[in-house]
């Protein structure tokens, strides 16, 4: 049959406990030397009897070393512990200020446009209007700021427009000084010039002939009668 399954109480009767406790505690001395051998590991164990007596082991007799990690480790798992609590309820608090301030924020919006007004009292319906006036002082500010620099900006444009116009329009007038001071040359109209050839033969032929009493009166530069002849007799007498 098998071993049933044992009970675990204080054993009543002192010598039994006593023989209990050595048992014990020389199989836990075992077990602790066989596992910080087996497995490389630092290994602290502090026994007290009944009666107060100390029992101890420590892997390479370094139990004051052991007990000072043991000291940092617990320290910081306790501050890391607490900073965890003390952070989520920061978090949590962070939370529910931030959803609160984001619901007073889109009912303000709602009222800023005019709507959601029916549960807001006469003083808050006054200093919403005041907001709205104050905000409207702000915005026709601006744009007032904006336009006047619009403004100069086109003012400037239109000075460095002027004075371009007037760079040119002084060129221009030196331009025309320069062509008026030059000398025109006068071109020769051909009607004039066969009028010219036309008085030269008529004066030619009044020296060769002779009148009655032979004398050839040459007929006055200015009195000459201008003719015009055709084309037709300006070839015959060419020829």
């Amino acid at each position: 049959m098998g071993r049933g399954k044992v009970t675990l109480k204080r054993i009543e009767n002192n010598i039994n406990r006593q023989v209990t406790f050595s048992k014990r505690r020389s199989g836990l001395l075992k077990k602790a030397h066989e596992i910080s051998v087996l497995c490389d590991v630092e290994v602290a164990l502090i026994i007290f009897s009944a009666k107060g007596k100390l029992c101890e082991f420590a892997t390479d007799a370094s139990m004051d070393r052991i007990l000072d990690k043991y000291e940092r480790y617990s320290y910081a798992e306790r501050q890391h512990i607490a900073t965890d609590h003390e952070s989520h309820g920061s978090l949590t608090l962070e939370h529910a200020k931030l959803t609160s301030r984001m619901e007073l924020l889109q009912k303000r919006q709602r009222h800023l446009i005019g709507e959601d007004l029916d549960s807001s009292s006469l003083k808050e319906l006054q200093r919403l209007e005041q907001q709205i006036d104050t905000a409207l002082k702000h915005i026709r500010l601006r744009k007032n700021h904006l336009m006047f620099e619009s403004i100069s900006v086109l003012q400037k444009k239109e000075k460095q427009l002027e004075n371009r116009n007037k760079g040119l329009s002084k060129k221009i007038m030196e331009v025309e000084n320069e062509l008026t001071q030059q000398p025109i040359v006068e071109e020769q109209n051909p009607d004039d010039t066969l009028m010219l050839r036309l008085d030269n033969d008529i004066r030619t032929s009044c020296q060769k002939g002779d009148d009655d009493n032979g004398v050839v009166e040459e007929i006055p530069r200015q009195a000459r009668p201008l003719i015009v002849l055709p084309p037709w007799m300006l070839q015959y007498m060419n020829n």
